[in-house]
Protein backbone atom coordinates (compact mmCIF):
# COMPACT_ATOMS: atom_id res chain seq x y z
CA UNK A 1 0.00 0.00 0.00
CA UNK A 2 1.51 3.35 -0.50
CA UNK A 3 1.86 6.38 1.87
CA UNK A 4 -0.99 8.87 0.28
CA UNK A 5 -3.55 5.98 0.16
CA UNK A 6 -2.33 4.71 3.72
CA UNK A 7 -3.25 8.00 5.14
CA UNK A 8 -6.47 8.12 3.02
CA UNK A 9 -7.51 4.89 4.64
CA UNK A 10 -6.75 5.78 8.22
CA UNK A 11 -8.45 9.03 7.62
CA UNK A 12 -11.33 7.09 6.79
CA UNK A 13 -11.00 4.59 9.95
CA UNK A 14 -10.98 7.70 12.30
CA UNK A 15 -13.98 9.12 10.75
CA UNK A 16 -17.42 8.62 13.23
CA UNK A 17 -19.98 5.80 11.26
CA UNK A 18 -23.68 6.12 11.82
CA UNK A 19 -25.16 3.55 14.14
CA UNK A 20 -26.72 1.35 11.28
CA UNK A 21 -28.32 -1.76 12.34
CA UNK A 22 -28.84 -2.96 8.42
CA UNK A 23 -28.81 -1.49 5.32
CA UNK A 24 -32.58 -0.81 4.45
CA UNK A 25 -32.61 0.01 0.93
CA UNK A 26 -30.60 1.02 -2.00
CA UNK A 27 -28.05 3.89 -1.85
CA UNK A 28 -29.79 7.40 -2.14
CA UNK A 29 -27.29 8.33 -5.18
CA UNK A 30 -28.37 6.49 -8.15
CA UNK A 31 -27.99 7.15 -12.22
CA UNK A 32 -29.87 9.93 -12.55
CA UNK A 33 -33.18 9.39 -14.91
CA UNK A 34 -35.17 11.86 -17.15
CA UNK A 35 -35.89 15.58 -15.31
CA UNK A 36 -39.26 16.58 -15.87
CA UNK A 37 -39.61 20.30 -15.30
CA UNK A 38 -43.34 22.13 -15.08
CA UNK A 39 -44.02 21.87 -18.27
CA UNK A 40 -43.59 18.14 -18.97
CA UNK A 41 -45.33 17.57 -15.74
CA UNK A 42 -48.26 19.54 -17.34
CA UNK A 43 -48.24 18.05 -20.41
CA UNK A 44 -48.51 14.61 -18.71
CA UNK A 45 -50.87 16.29 -15.98
CA UNK A 46 -49.30 13.95 -13.80
CA UNK A 47 -47.62 15.00 -10.97
CA UNK A 48 -45.46 12.39 -9.34
CA UNK A 49 -44.74 12.68 -5.59
CA UNK A 50 -42.49 10.54 -3.00
CA UNK A 51 -44.06 10.59 0.35
CA UNK A 52 -42.53 9.13 3.33
CA UNK A 53 -44.15 5.81 4.50
CA UNK A 54 -46.17 7.29 7.08
CA UNK A 55 -49.85 7.94 7.94
CA UNK A 56 -48.66 10.72 10.20
CA UNK A 57 -48.13 12.50 6.38
CA UNK A 58 -49.56 11.20 3.82
CA UNK A 59 -52.61 9.30 4.81
CA UNK A 60 -56.44 9.35 3.35
CA UNK A 61 -59.10 7.66 5.03
CA UNK A 62 -62.13 7.39 2.85
CA UNK A 63 -61.78 10.61 1.36
CA UNK A 64 -61.09 12.19 4.12
CA UNK A 65 -57.15 13.51 4.20
CA UNK A 66 -55.52 12.44 7.70
CA UNK A 67 -51.67 13.27 6.25
CA UNK A 68 -50.11 16.66 7.50
CA UNK A 69 -48.18 16.68 4.09
CA UNK A 70 -51.29 15.21 2.09
CA UNK A 71 -53.25 18.33 2.78
CA UNK A 72 -50.30 20.72 2.22
CA UNK A 73 -49.92 18.48 -1.46
CA UNK A 74 -53.49 18.65 -2.17
CA UNK A 75 -53.04 22.15 -1.63
CA UNK A 76 -50.37 22.16 -4.40
CA UNK A 77 -52.15 20.57 -6.62
CA UNK A 78 -55.07 23.13 -6.44
CA UNK A 79 -52.10 26.32 -6.67
CA UNK A 80 -50.86 24.60 -9.95
CA UNK A 81 -54.35 23.79 -11.27
CA UNK A 82 -54.88 27.13 -10.76
CA UNK A 83 -52.77 28.73 -13.00
CA UNK A 84 -53.27 26.19 -15.70
CA UNK A 85 -54.28 26.72 -19.15
CA UNK A 86 -57.23 24.58 -20.65
CA UNK A 87 -56.66 20.82 -20.43
CA UNK A 88 -53.57 21.16 -18.47
CA UNK A 89 -55.14 20.36 -14.73
CA UNK A 90 -52.57 18.08 -13.03
CA UNK A 91 -53.65 15.40 -10.48
CA UNK A 92 -51.29 13.62 -7.92
CA UNK A 93 -49.44 10.42 -8.21
CA UNK A 94 -48.89 9.54 -4.72
CA UNK A 95 -45.74 7.10 -4.46
CA UNK A 96 -44.67 5.80 -1.15
CA UNK A 97 -41.39 4.63 -0.12
CA UNK A 98 -39.68 3.92 2.80
CA UNK A 99 -37.73 7.27 4.08
CA UNK A 100 -34.00 6.38 3.36
CA UNK A 101 -34.88 5.46 -0.41
CA UNK A 102 -37.07 8.94 -1.32
CA UNK A 103 -33.93 10.73 -2.77
CA UNK A 104 -32.66 8.04 -4.18
CA UNK A 105 -35.54 7.45 -6.09
CA UNK A 106 -35.64 10.99 -6.88
CA UNK A 107 -32.30 10.77 -8.58
CA UNK A 108 -33.45 7.97 -10.62
CA UNK A 109 -36.22 9.62 -11.83
CA UNK A 110 -38.94 7.35 -10.19
CA UNK A 111 -40.71 10.55 -8.94
CA UNK A 112 -40.68 14.62 -9.04
CA UNK A 113 -40.91 15.85 -6.04
CA UNK A 114 -39.96 14.31 -2.36
CA UNK A 115 -42.62 15.42 0.14
CA UNK A 116 -41.29 13.51 3.42
CA UNK A 117 -43.62 15.06 6.07
CA UNK A 118 -40.48 14.75 8.78
CA UNK A 119 -36.73 15.89 8.54
CA UNK A 120 -34.32 14.70 5.99
CA UNK A 121 -30.67 14.03 6.33
CA UNK A 122 -30.11 15.78 3.44
CA UNK A 123 -26.49 16.72 1.84
CA UNK A 124 -25.70 19.34 -0.49
CA UNK A 125 -26.03 17.29 -3.49
CA UNK A 126 -25.34 18.90 -7.47
CA UNK A 127 -28.64 16.55 -8.58
CA UNK A 128 -31.15 17.73 -5.92
CA UNK A 129 -32.28 20.88 -4.71
CA UNK A 130 -34.52 21.38 -1.26
CA UNK A 131 -37.43 23.83 -1.16
CA UNK A 132 -37.55 26.74 0.91
CA UNK A 133 -38.61 25.56 4.37
CA UNK A 134 -41.73 24.42 4.41
CA UNK A 135 -41.60 24.66 8.59
CA UNK A 136 -38.36 26.56 10.24
CA UNK A 137 -36.94 25.57 13.49
CA UNK A 138 -38.11 22.11 13.93
CA UNK A 139 -36.47 20.39 16.90
CA UNK A 140 -36.07 16.80 17.51
CA UNK A 141 -37.89 16.16 21.03
CA UNK A 142 -36.77 13.17 23.27
CA UNK A 143 -39.98 10.73 24.30
CA UNK A 144 -40.55 8.62 26.94
CA UNK A 145 -43.76 7.78 28.88
CA UNK A 146 -45.00 9.42 32.06
CA UNK A 147 -44.22 7.75 34.91
CA UNK A 148 -40.57 6.90 34.31
CA UNK A 149 -37.42 8.61 34.35
CA UNK A 150 -37.15 12.49 33.27
CA UNK A 151 -34.22 13.44 31.72
CA UNK A 152 -32.74 16.85 31.40
CA UNK A 153 -29.08 16.22 30.06
CA UNK A 154 -27.96 13.94 27.53
CA UNK A 155 -25.60 12.69 29.76
CA UNK A 156 -28.23 11.20 31.54
CA UNK A 157 -28.93 8.94 27.91
CA UNK A 158 -25.72 7.18 28.41
CA UNK A 159 -26.11 3.57 28.15
CA UNK A 160 -29.93 3.91 27.39
CA UNK A 161 -31.67 2.90 24.18
CA UNK A 162 -33.53 4.75 22.00
CA UNK A 163 -35.99 3.14 19.27
CA UNK A 164 -35.68 4.97 15.87
CA UNK A 165 -37.38 4.52 12.79
CA UNK A 166 -35.00 3.65 9.33
CA UNK A 167 -34.08 6.96 7.86
CA UNK A 168 -34.48 9.16 10.96
CA UNK A 169 -32.83 12.53 11.35
CA UNK A 170 -32.25 11.45 15.08
CA UNK A 171 -29.60 9.05 13.95
CA UNK A 172 -26.88 11.42 13.39
CA UNK A 173 -27.48 13.79 15.69
CA UNK A 174 -27.51 10.49 18.62
CA UNK A 175 -24.34 9.78 16.60
CA UNK A 176 -22.91 13.36 17.68
CA UNK A 177 -24.27 12.75 21.11
CA UNK A 178 -22.26 9.58 21.18
CA UNK A 179 -18.91 11.49 20.11
CA UNK A 180 -19.56 14.19 22.94
CA UNK A 181 -20.19 10.90 25.26
CA UNK A 182 -17.01 9.05 24.05
CA UNK A 183 -15.38 12.32 25.36
CA UNK A 184 -16.45 12.10 28.65
CA UNK A 185 -15.39 8.39 28.82
CA UNK A 186 -18.96 7.57 29.06
CA UNK A 187 -21.15 5.01 27.45
CA UNK A 188 -22.38 5.15 24.46
CA UNK A 189 -26.63 5.54 23.38
CA UNK A 190 -27.70 2.80 22.00
CA UNK A 191 -29.83 2.61 18.66
CA UNK A 192 -32.63 0.22 18.12
CA UNK A 193 -33.77 0.60 14.72
CA UNK A 194 -36.81 -1.13 14.39
CA UNK A 195 -38.69 -3.83 11.95
CA UNK A 196 -39.23 -1.58 8.47
CA UNK A 197 -43.44 -2.60 9.18
CA UNK A 198 -43.36 0.66 11.94
CA UNK A 199 -43.51 4.25 10.60
CA UNK A 200 -42.59 7.00 13.45
CA UNK A 201 -46.33 7.10 14.79
CA UNK A 202 -46.02 3.19 15.58
CA UNK A 203 -43.47 3.61 17.68
CA UNK A 204 -44.61 6.73 19.72
CA UNK A 205 -47.67 4.29 20.15
CA UNK A 206 -45.05 1.26 21.19
CA UNK A 207 -43.84 4.15 24.06
CA UNK A 208 -47.07 4.93 24.85
CA UNK A 209 -47.86 1.09 25.66
CA UNK A 210 -44.08 0.52 27.36
CA UNK A 211 -42.64 -1.95 24.74
CA UNK A 212 -40.01 0.97 23.94
CA UNK A 213 -38.88 3.45 26.41
CA UNK A 214 -37.29 5.97 24.15
CA UNK A 215 -37.72 7.30 21.16
CA UNK A 216 -36.57 10.86 19.29
CA UNK A 217 -39.09 12.72 17.36
CA UNK A 218 -39.68 15.91 15.23
CA UNK A 219 -41.52 18.11 17.64
CA UNK A 220 -44.63 19.12 15.16
CA UNK A 221 -44.82 15.22 14.87
CA UNK A 222 -44.75 13.83 18.56
CA UNK A 223 -46.91 16.84 20.07
CA UNK A 224 -49.53 15.89 17.05
CA UNK A 225 -49.84 12.80 18.31
CA UNK A 226 -49.70 13.29 21.74
CA UNK A 227 -53.01 14.62 21.57
CA UNK A 228 -53.88 10.91 20.92
CA UNK A 229 -51.41 9.30 23.48
CA UNK A 230 -51.89 11.11 26.54
CA UNK A 231 -49.46 9.09 28.62
CA UNK A 232 -46.26 10.13 26.49
CA UNK A 233 -43.51 12.56 28.14
CA UNK A 234 -41.61 15.10 26.30
CA UNK A 235 -38.40 15.47 28.29
CA UNK A 236 -37.90 19.08 26.57
CA UNK A 237 -34.50 20.05 28.25
CA UNK A 238 -32.56 17.59 26.33
CA UNK A 239 -31.06 19.70 23.39
CA UNK A 240 -30.77 16.69 20.72
CA UNK A 241 -29.69 18.62 18.45
CA UNK A 242 -29.86 21.71 16.45
CA UNK A 243 -33.54 22.72 14.84
CA UNK A 244 -33.88 22.44 11.22
CA UNK A 245 -36.53 23.29 8.45
CA UNK A 246 -38.53 20.35 7.09
CA UNK A 247 -38.23 20.58 3.14
CA UNK A 248 -39.42 19.17 0.12
CA UNK A 249 -37.57 18.29 -2.85
CA UNK A 250 -36.75 17.96 -6.11
CA UNK A 251 -34.32 17.50 -9.06
CA UNK A 252 -32.05 20.39 -9.33
CA UNK A 253 -32.60 21.00 -13.36
CA UNK A 254 -36.85 21.53 -12.45
CA UNK A 255 -36.36 24.86 -11.82
CA UNK A 256 -39.80 26.04 -12.39
CA UNK A 257 -41.15 23.10 -10.20
CA UNK A 258 -39.10 24.43 -7.74
CA UNK A 259 -39.72 28.02 -8.33
CA UNK A 260 -43.84 27.57 -7.99
CA UNK A 261 -43.24 25.41 -5.50
CA UNK A 262 -41.57 28.17 -3.23
CA UNK A 263 -44.19 30.66 -4.44
CA UNK A 264 -46.86 28.29 -3.04
CA UNK A 265 -45.12 27.77 0.17
CA UNK A 266 -45.36 31.48 0.65
CA UNK A 267 -48.96 31.98 0.59
CA UNK A 268 -49.67 28.67 1.99
CA UNK A 269 -51.55 28.10 5.53
CA UNK A 270 -52.80 24.87 7.32
CA UNK A 271 -55.96 24.90 7.70
CA UNK A 272 -57.60 25.61 11.05
CA UNK A 273 -59.28 22.06 10.97
CA UNK A 274 -56.66 20.31 9.39
CA UNK A 275 -56.54 17.35 12.48
CA UNK A 276 -60.68 17.00 13.05
CA UNK A 277 -60.42 14.20 10.61
CA UNK A 278 -57.13 12.77 11.93
CA UNK A 279 -58.47 12.87 15.53
CA UNK A 280 -61.73 11.50 14.57
CA UNK A 281 -60.36 8.67 13.37
CA UNK A 282 -57.74 7.72 15.43
CA UNK A 283 -59.75 8.28 18.59
CA UNK A 284 -61.92 5.26 17.78
CA UNK A 285 -58.87 3.20 17.08
CA UNK A 286 -57.50 0.97 19.60
CA UNK A 287 -54.55 0.90 20.77
CA UNK A 288 -51.64 -1.53 21.71
CA UNK A 289 -51.22 -2.34 25.43
CA UNK A 290 -47.74 -3.58 27.18
CA UNK A 291 -48.48 -7.65 26.69
CA UNK A 292 -45.57 -8.87 28.31
CA UNK A 293 -46.75 -7.54 31.90
CA UNK A 294 -46.51 -10.22 34.87
CA UNK A 295 -49.94 -11.92 34.48
CA UNK A 296 -49.59 -11.95 30.75
CA UNK A 297 -46.24 -13.37 30.99
CA UNK A 298 -47.91 -16.55 33.07
CA UNK A 299 -50.78 -16.79 30.45
CA UNK A 300 -48.48 -17.32 27.84
CA UNK A 301 -45.91 -19.43 29.35
CA UNK A 302 -49.10 -21.75 30.67
CA UNK A 303 -50.45 -21.34 26.22
CA UNK A 304 -46.68 -21.91 24.75
CA UNK A 305 -46.88 -25.86 24.16
CA UNK A 306 -50.55 -25.39 22.90
CA UNK A 307 -49.36 -22.41 20.27
CA UNK A 308 -46.13 -23.81 19.42
CA UNK A 309 -47.52 -27.03 18.82
CA UNK A 310 -49.88 -26.15 16.78
CA UNK A 311 -47.80 -23.40 14.77
CA UNK A 312 -45.48 -26.26 14.05
CA UNK A 313 -48.20 -28.21 12.07
CA UNK A 314 -48.76 -25.67 10.46
CA UNK A 315 -45.12 -24.62 9.55
CA UNK A 316 -45.77 -21.14 11.12
CA UNK A 317 -44.23 -18.83 14.02
CA UNK A 318 -45.84 -19.79 17.41
CA UNK A 319 -45.24 -16.09 18.09
CA UNK A 320 -47.63 -14.69 15.32
CA UNK A 321 -50.05 -17.15 16.85
CA UNK A 322 -49.56 -15.69 20.32
CA UNK A 323 -49.55 -12.17 18.94
CA UNK A 324 -53.41 -12.79 17.38
CA UNK A 325 -54.19 -14.57 20.59
CA UNK A 326 -53.32 -11.55 22.88
CA UNK A 327 -55.19 -9.34 20.40
CA UNK A 328 -57.80 -11.30 19.79
CA UNK A 329 -58.91 -11.82 23.18
CA UNK A 330 -55.45 -11.03 25.45
CA UNK A 331 -55.10 -14.80 25.94
CA UNK A 332 -58.51 -16.03 27.80
CA UNK A 333 -59.57 -19.05 26.45
CA UNK A 334 -62.99 -18.35 27.65
CA UNK A 335 -63.13 -14.70 25.39
CA UNK A 336 -66.69 -14.72 23.82
CA UNK A 337 -66.89 -12.10 20.58
CA UNK A 338 -69.47 -11.11 17.87
CA UNK A 339 -71.13 -13.64 15.66
CA UNK A 340 -70.15 -16.96 17.37
CA UNK A 341 -66.22 -15.96 17.56
CA UNK A 342 -65.12 -17.82 20.71
CA UNK A 343 -61.51 -18.73 22.42
CA UNK A 344 -58.30 -17.35 22.27
CA UNK A 345 -57.99 -17.03 18.59
CA UNK A 346 -62.11 -15.98 18.42
CA UNK A 347 -62.15 -17.88 15.38
CA UNK A 348 -66.22 -19.17 14.61
CA UNK A 349 -67.79 -22.34 14.71
CA UNK A 350 -68.65 -22.05 10.58
CA UNK A 351 -64.77 -21.21 10.19
CA UNK A 352 -63.69 -24.24 12.40
CA UNK A 353 -65.71 -26.26 10.05
CA UNK A 354 -64.49 -25.89 7.37
CA UNK A 355 -60.74 -26.97 8.37
CA UNK A 356 -62.60 -29.82 9.99
CA UNK A 357 -62.34 -29.27 14.07
CA UNK A 358 -65.25 -28.69 16.19
CA UNK A 359 -65.74 -28.26 19.49
CA UNK A 360 -64.05 -24.85 19.78
CA UNK A 361 -64.31 -24.32 23.51
CA UNK A 362 -61.92 -26.76 23.92
CA UNK A 363 -58.51 -24.64 24.03
CA UNK A 364 -56.39 -26.80 21.83
CA UNK A 365 -59.24 -27.47 19.45
CA UNK A 366 -59.38 -24.00 19.56
CA UNK A 367 -55.82 -22.81 18.48
CA UNK A 368 -55.94 -25.84 16.26
CA UNK A 369 -59.09 -24.22 14.54
CA UNK A 370 -57.40 -20.51 14.36
CA UNK A 371 -54.09 -22.08 12.99
CA UNK A 372 -55.69 -24.23 10.52
CA UNK A 373 -58.02 -21.28 9.38
CA UNK A 374 -54.57 -19.15 9.04
CA UNK A 375 -52.68 -22.04 6.78
CA UNK A 376 -55.93 -22.37 4.82
CA UNK A 377 -55.77 -18.90 4.10
CA UNK A 378 -51.79 -18.59 3.41
CA UNK A 379 -51.93 -21.66 1.26
CA UNK A 380 -55.12 -20.48 -1.14
CA UNK A 381 -54.33 -17.04 -1.33
CA UNK A 382 -50.65 -15.97 -0.59
CA UNK A 383 -48.51 -18.82 -1.30
CA UNK A 384 -46.57 -16.49 -3.58
CA UNK A 385 -42.84 -17.19 -3.50
CA UNK A 386 -43.12 -13.16 -4.21
CA UNK A 387 -44.11 -12.42 -0.78
CA UNK A 388 -41.90 -12.47 2.04
CA UNK A 389 -42.62 -14.17 5.35
CA UNK A 390 -43.39 -10.41 7.41
CA UNK A 391 -45.51 -9.27 4.20
CA UNK A 392 -47.18 -12.91 3.65
CA UNK A 393 -48.71 -12.67 7.00
CA UNK A 394 -49.99 -9.07 7.00
CA UNK A 395 -51.96 -10.34 3.98
CA UNK A 396 -53.08 -13.39 5.95
CA UNK A 397 -53.83 -11.47 9.34
CA UNK A 398 -56.11 -8.88 6.95
CA UNK A 399 -57.83 -11.55 5.13
CA UNK A 400 -58.64 -13.17 9.02
CA UNK A 401 -60.35 -10.24 9.28
CA UNK A 402 -61.82 -9.11 6.57
CA UNK A 403 -61.73 -11.87 3.84
CA UNK A 404 -59.27 -13.05 1.60
CA UNK A 405 -61.73 -12.13 -1.54
CA UNK A 406 -61.70 -8.83 -0.55
CA UNK A 407 -58.12 -8.33 0.25
CA UNK A 408 -57.33 -10.29 -3.29
CA UNK A 409 -59.27 -7.13 -4.79
CA UNK A 410 -56.85 -4.49 -2.99
CA UNK A 411 -54.33 -6.52 -4.44
CA UNK A 412 -55.60 -5.25 -7.80
CA UNK A 413 -56.31 -2.07 -7.17
CA UNK A 414 -53.15 -1.35 -5.76
CA UNK A 415 -51.66 -2.98 -8.68
CA UNK A 416 -53.39 -0.62 -10.96
CA UNK A 417 -52.59 2.33 -9.04
CA UNK A 418 -48.77 1.74 -9.12
CA UNK A 419 -48.15 0.80 -5.32
CA UNK A 420 -46.85 -2.81 -5.00
CA UNK A 421 -49.74 -5.24 -4.55
CA UNK A 422 -46.88 -7.65 -2.58
CA UNK A 423 -46.42 -5.19 0.33
CA UNK A 424 -49.40 -4.65 3.09
CA UNK A 425 -47.75 -2.09 4.82
CA UNK A 426 -47.83 1.26 3.64
CA UNK A 427 -48.93 0.38 0.18
CA UNK A 428 -51.99 -2.33 -0.02
CA UNK A 429 -52.98 -0.96 3.27
CA UNK A 430 -53.84 2.41 1.71
CA UNK A 431 -56.23 0.81 -0.50
CA UNK A 432 -57.79 -0.59 2.74
CA UNK A 433 -58.09 2.77 4.42
CA UNK A 434 -59.62 4.37 1.34
CA UNK A 435 -61.92 1.72 1.08
CA UNK A 436 -62.79 0.46 4.71
CA UNK A 437 -61.40 2.91 6.84
CA UNK A 438 -58.31 1.79 9.54
CA UNK A 439 -60.55 -0.97 11.27
CA UNK A 440 -58.72 -3.65 9.19
CA UNK A 441 -55.51 -1.43 8.85
CA UNK A 442 -55.29 -0.78 12.72
CA UNK A 443 -56.11 -4.82 13.67
CA UNK A 444 -53.04 -5.85 11.36
CA UNK A 445 -50.93 -3.34 12.97
CA UNK A 446 -52.35 -3.99 16.40
CA UNK A 447 -51.16 -7.73 15.54
CA UNK A 448 -47.96 -7.20 14.29
CA UNK A 449 -46.71 -4.82 17.27
CA UNK A 450 -47.31 -7.53 19.63
CA UNK A 451 -45.13 -10.38 17.54
CA UNK A 452 -42.77 -7.51 17.85
CA UNK A 453 -42.75 -7.11 21.22
CA UNK A 454 -42.77 -10.88 21.96
CA UNK A 455 -40.28 -11.09 19.19
CA UNK A 456 -38.12 -8.86 20.94
CA UNK A 457 -38.32 -11.24 24.39
CA UNK A 458 -37.74 -14.96 22.43
CA UNK A 459 -34.83 -16.05 24.28
CA UNK A 460 -37.17 -15.47 27.70
CA UNK A 461 -40.18 -16.85 25.96
CA UNK A 462 -38.52 -20.04 24.96
CA UNK A 463 -36.57 -21.32 27.36
CA UNK A 464 -33.75 -23.61 26.37
CA UNK A 465 -33.82 -26.92 27.51
CA UNK A 466 -30.93 -28.30 29.41
CA UNK A 467 -28.65 -30.26 27.57
CA UNK A 468 -28.22 -34.08 28.85
CA UNK A 469 -24.90 -34.31 30.29
CA UNK A 470 -23.32 -37.94 29.39
CA UNK A 471 -21.99 -39.91 31.95
CA UNK A 472 -18.90 -42.05 31.52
Amino acid sequence: MTRPTLLIALCLLLLPLPALARLAGPLQVGQPGQVRDLAQIRSSQVLRVLVNQSRNSSGEVQGQAIGVEYHRLRAFEHYLNGHARDGQEITLKIIPKSKDQLLGALSRGEGDLVAPGELLDFKPSHAISPSDPIVDDVPLLLVGIKGERRFSRFEQLSGRTVALTTGSAAGAAVNMINQKLALRKLPAVKIEWVDPSLAVEDVLEMVQAGIFHLTIVERPIAERWATLMPKLRFDRKVLVSEPAAMRWYVRRDASMLRASIDRFLLSYKAPSDQDVAFERVYRRLYRVHYPLARADRQKLEKLRPILQKHARQQGMDWLNLAALAFKESTLDPDARGTGGATGLLQITPSAAQRVGVNNIQNVDNNVQAGAKYLAMIRRKFFSSPKLNERERMAFVLAAYNMGPERVQGMRAEARRRGLNPDQWFFQVERIAMEQVGMGAVSYVNSVNKYYLAFDRERDSLEPVKPKLVSRK
